[in-house]
């Protein structure tokens, strides 16, 4: 492959590229710089094609990296000690890495493999164009390694997307490598991991390390043993030992043995290096002899990782009192620390202190310095200083005011989201959830105040997942009901962003119960309305829809509990009403609707005016008003820059916007509007370029504008994103009918019948209300191809059913069902025509439609060119070009 040249950005490149890397949407960027969104466009275009990559969200983790060279591998380990012999190891490892895809480091600890497994990466790295990562699993527990990848590449979380999704995307894009340090104490987890990466990743090649094989089919491993004690363990301890002591010296043999006696293990040598220069070779002899015999139960058949534990616990022993407090201290951090993080565990111990105790430490090979400012133990040295602090009294202490920093540190990390404070949280999210797991159990303010923390950091973060775990754990920790109130419904917002709404209405219940419980009669009231319109509003994220009449049952109980006079509660209680005030879901009453609109502007949040405005929306739908319902979905769509992205509050209209302003512009045959919204929704990084919402939204925007090459392109990710889906998704069944009708209009039948089946089958029981118009405009549509007569009464029929006031689509199937009969010169064409005449003046699509049927009726050219104009007026190039080609036919030959 081909160096890659470094980019060349113009000066408002950069300047859109540092916006990005803030996570701005397009609009927020486009208010930054006073420059269109249009023009915004167009700038991330260019960057797109110049760095080559995918989506503006691999362009925003570029610019955070600040775009490394290629064969970077990130996170890799800074040599600070030189690496000394393995000259045999590093060949195999590299020629292994040239043609395996699974290459796995084994040894017991303390061997050296992490310090193998990084020169061989740092060797290898040329050969990997785009690079990798190097992530240690020392500090993950089992269910986050996926989150540990991601961290280490720079890659988020979006709807509808699997973390481990986006982390193939982002390596499928080249050959690059990905080193998994100590993978020995979640090797089921690892193994999980591996095997879907290397399935779905072909130019991905793992190297991992760990004491045991990680049983992927493919995996190559390479046992790592003990240096030779004559010759490269003997280099390693000189070379240490002058690093204690340049004075120092010893004769030959005795380095050999001292080696031998240390079973050639390369901690074990730096450790007793360490003592080289207080000792002297000869005392360092008999030292170890004492140690080794007391500490191991005599030589014999002993295993080399003895000989390793008894040098840690020889050099424990050594240390002076307020050395071993520190050791024995740090032992509670699962990754780095730094001095900040050892004055908070160990008390009275200031700055200056604490890092002249951690020099010591770190002289003594017990602690090594990971960064700038940041410092760790080996993970076989950790497990030893705690075991020691565990025997000891002082445990539970630690422990606690480990927890404290914890919660303190993400408490912190919340003040400050701005710049990099991702890659911060990353540095400690490890510990911060080993914090929060290791918590005592009940209810506690220091382990209640580190869940919600977490809760807030990983939805910012963009750990979707992960995010409403926390704040549910919360709940369990909260010391008041109002506390757990509040961090319940926060888990049933970020549930939400899930586009899962029937598990955010059971937390909303939960919230507003724990209101009750507080004697907040005001939260349980806006806590049970709310429930009441996610049930009305979003059914289609049930499992089973919930009865009207409990659903009026909660409704009474809100108003009930709440206080008509406070202006939040009044909203929230006028959009239940409105939302209600029927059998039907998704029918708002328009009178109410309007009440509920008045009640929220009052509030003045956006949020809640959103909702409101969508009700109004709606109604509008509902009664065929399509080009007002497309106005007030714009007016939402300006609320959105007022809505913060690092907290769930908005989730459930930040996702229903984007939808809804697609499907008001395609209702109203506004394709451009429509075609914009949805490229707008795959911009926001809350909702992604491969979510349920963007994807669904884009492939029907541009089947209808007809980009059906476009469209098809992205086919398999919205059916992917269908599938994958926590929810029931009824309401992208339009959209996968879509692509059937792409297939249709390019005679593909096999797949036309294929997703107008998957359409029916994403439908399910709520076909009636959101596929059945849209269904028999496909079927009308693309029976137009090859017209056939005894097919067209029962597809027109169809298309003039008494669909229900849900379902939007009804303009579209009536004007192809009357274009559709006059195609098929049945007798009741010119009433069909005049039937759905009334869809002309709402849907600029159907508009178009309809005067091509008439035109067809009459053969009239005039009348089929002014259609023509009205297809090329609202981008629909594939009705256009299919409008001409009628032209055509129909004038008269010479």
């Amino acid at each position: 492959m081909t160096p890659q040249r470094p980019v060349q950005a113009s000066k408002r490149e950069a300047e859109v590229l540092a916006a990005l890397a803030e996570r701005l949407s397009n609009v927020q960027i486009a208010g930054r710089l006073h420059i269109s969104v249009r023009t915004v466009e167009s700038h991330i275009s260019s960057l797109l094609r110049k760095y080559g990559v995918t989506d503006r969200w691999e362009l925003a983790e570029e610019a955070r990296r600040r775009t490394p060279q290629p064969g970077h591998i990130a996170g890799l380990p800074a040599a600070r000690t030189t690496f000394l012999g393995r000259g045999e190891e590093i060949a195999t490892v590299l020629a292994l890495l040239e043609r395996e895809r699974l290459v796995t480091l084994l040894g017991p600890g303390g061997i050296g493999k992490t310090r193998l497994a990084a020169v061989a990466a740092g060797a290898a790295a040329p050969a990997f164009p785009l690079g990798g990562a190097f992530v240690d699993l020392v500090p993950v527990a089992g269910a986050f390694v996926a989150q540990a990848v991601a961290s280490a590449l720079g890659v988020t979380e979006r709807p509808g997307q699997a973390l481990e999704d986006v982390i193939v995307r982002r390596l499928a894009r080249g050959r690059t490598l990905l080193v998994l340090d100590n993978c020995e104490h979640l090797l089921d987890d690892a193994a999980g991991f591996v095997e879907r990466l290397l399935s779905a990743c072909p130019t991905v090649t793992v190297l991992a390390t760990g004491r045991e094989r990680i049983g992927v089919q493919g995996e190559r491993t390479v046992l790592v043993p003990p240096l030779p004690a004559d010759s490269d363990a003997g280099r390693l301890f000189l070379d240490r030992a002058e690093a204690a002591d340049p004075g120092f010296t010893a004769a030959r043999a005795d380095v050999a043995e001292i080696c031998r006696r240390l079973d050639g293990m390369p901690l074990a040598i730096e450790l007793a290096a360490a003592r080289g220069a207080s000792l002297g070779a000869t005392g360092l002899l008999t030292a170890l002899e004492d140690v080794l015999r007391l500490l191991t139960g005599g030589r014999g058949a002993v295993e080399r990782h003895r000989s390793l534990r008894a040098v840690i616990r020889w050099s424990h022993d050594l240390l002076t009192e307020d050395e071993r407090e520190l050791f024995e201290c740090l032992s509670v951090f699962v990754g780095g620390f730094d001095l900040a993080a050892v004055g908070a565990v160990v008390p009275g111990l200031g700055a200056g202190a604490a890092a002249d105790l951690l020099g010591r430490l770190v002289d003594k090979s017990l602690v090594v310095r990971a960064a700038e400012g940041r410092w760790r133990m080996l993970e076989t040295v950790r497990a030893f200083a705690a075991e020691r602090l565990a025997a000891g009294a002082a445990q539970g202490a630690v422990r606690e005011r480990y927890l404290r920093w914890a919660a303190d540190t993400a408490a912190g990390l919340e003040q400050r989201m701005d710049g990099d404070w991702r890659g911060r949280f990353d540095s400690v999210a490890d510990d911060l959830r080993a914090a929060l797991a290791g918590a005592p159990p009940g209810r506690a303010d220091v382990p209640h105040r580190l869940a919600r923390s977490l809760g807030h950091l990983t939805y910012a973060r963009r750990f979707l997942h992960e995010a409403p775990g926390h704040y549910r754990e919360a709940a369990r920790r909260a010391p008041t009901p109002d506390e757990a109130a509040l961090d319940l419904r926060d888990a049933a917002d970020a549930a939400h962003a899930l586009i899962e709404t029937g598990r955010a209405f059971d937390l909303l219940l939960e919230s507003a119960e724990q209101s009750r419980r507080a004697g907040d009669g005001d939260g349980e009231a806006a806590t049970l309305a709310f429930a009441v319109v996610t049930a009305e509003r979003h059914p289609s994220g049930f499992d089973a829809e919930i009865p009207p009449e409990r659903l009026r049952a909660l409704l009474a109980r809100a108003r009930a509990a709440g206080d008509l006079r406070d202006r939040v509660v009044a909203a929230h209680l006028a959009a239940a009403r409105a939302w209600s005030h029927g059998t039907e879901k998704v029918t708002p009453d328009p009178f109410l609707a309007a009440a509920a609109r008045s009640a929220a502007r009052a509030t003045g949040d956006p949020v809640l005016l959103s909702a409101a405005l969508d009700a109004s929306g709606i109604a509008a739908l509902t009664a065929g008003r399509f080009r007002e319902a497309h106005r007030i979905a714009t007016e939402r769509v300006g609320l959105l820059p007022a809505m913060p992205r690092d907290v769930p509050y908005p989730a459930p209209e930040i996702t229903d916007t984007y939808h809804m302003a697609t499907a008001c512009a395609v209702a109203a045959g506004d394709l451009r509007a429509a075609l914009s919204a949805a490229r707008l929704a795959a911009s926001d990084d809350l909702i992604g370029d491969r979510s349920p919402v963007a994807m669904a939204t884009l492939v029907q925007a541009l089947v209808l504008m007809g980009d059906l090459d476009e469209a098809l392109f992205h086919a398999d990710t919205l059916w992917e994103a269908c599938e994958d889906a926590g929810s029931p998704l009824a309401w992208t069944a339009p959209s996968v009918a879509a692509v059937a009708l792409a297939h249709g209009l390019l005679g593909d039948e096999d797949g036309l019948r294929l997703w107008r089946d998957r359409a029916e089958r994403i439908a399910g029981d709520a076909r009636s209300r959101y596929l059945a118009s849209y269904a028999a405009f496909v079927d009308a549509r693309t029976a137009l191809r090859a017209v056939r007569a005894e097919d067209a009464p029962v597809l027109v029929e169809r298309a003039f059913a008494p669909f229900p006031p849900q379902d939007w689509y009804r303009g579209y199937a009536r004007a192809a069902g009357a274009e559709l009969a006059v195609a098929a010169g049945l007798p009741d064409a010119p009433e069909r025509l005049a039937a759905a005449s009334d869809a002309a003046p709402e849907n600029a699509w159907a508009a178009a439609c309809l005067a091509r049927a008439s035109g067809l009726l009459h053969r009239d050219i005039d009348e089929l060119t002014g259609s023509a104009r009205s297809w090329e007026g609202i981008g629909a190039r594939h009705e256009h070009a299919f409008t001409l080609d009628l032209i055509e036919e129909l004038r008269p030959r010479r």
